[in-house]
């Protein structure tokens, strides 16, 4: 069943660690995953951009158009899913330098369940507020890398001392490719893509 490590990883994350190692699903379970759950922060995304409207403090809410707003969720989600297999790519390909040798479906689960609580941060948007987001945003990053760390030495079957330098490589790529899709975002705004405000 598709999320079915879901609550594993919050409540006991190294023993889930160990069953998702013990019990490999195929590749298409993992994609099925990272395409649930990418769905949460792209919906709502659009859901306050388009209907609750943004506060960034002072002033009045900031709403975009219903078209503008879905474009931007569509944008988001693939995205996302994207930023996912790009980061289980790189998890693979990392893994030569570091004697490990993880199949294709290892290195996305990796990626996928770490990218989980970053992804389950977009409820936040519910509560549209900049600081409010931004505090949800920060405590999902802070325990996706908890994740990370945790679950490379299980995954990968290295020592941990080993797998804390690894994990740390993949934090490093993690942002350079979360740079890379925060470029693209201001290329595609800069062609005339960018989000359309109520006025």
């Amino acid at each position: 069943m598709i999320l079915n490590h879901l609550v594993g990883i919050y409540t006991h994350p190294k023993e889930e660690w160990q069953n998702i190692d013990r019990q490999h699903e195929n590749y298409f379970y993992a994609l099925s995953h990272i395409a649930v759950i990418a769905l949460i922060p792209a919906l709502i995304a659009y859901y306050s951009a388009a209907h609750l409207g943004w506060s960034i403090g002072a002033g009045d809410l900031i709403r975009l158009t219903q078209e503008s707003a879905l474009g931007m969720a569509i944008g988001m989600y693939v995205g996302l899913v994207a930023g996912v297999i790009g980061l289980a790519v790189l998890i693979h390909q990392l893994a030569n330098a570091f004697d490990a040798s993880p199949t294709h479906t290892q290195s996305l689960e990796l990626a996928a369940y770490t990218a989980t609580p970053l992804f389950m941060a977009g409820f936040g948007g519910l509560y549209p507020e900049l600081w409010f987001v931004m505090t949800a945003i920060l405590a999902g990053v802070t325990y996706s890398v908890y994740l990370l760390y945790s679950g490379v030495p299980i995954l990968m079957h290295m020592p941990e001392e080993k797998g804390f330098i690894y994990a740390s490589s993949v934090v490093t790529c993690g942002l350079v490719l979360l740079v890379i899709l925060m470029a693209g975002s201001v290329i595609l705004w800069s062609l005339g893509l960018g989000p359309v405000y109520v006025q």
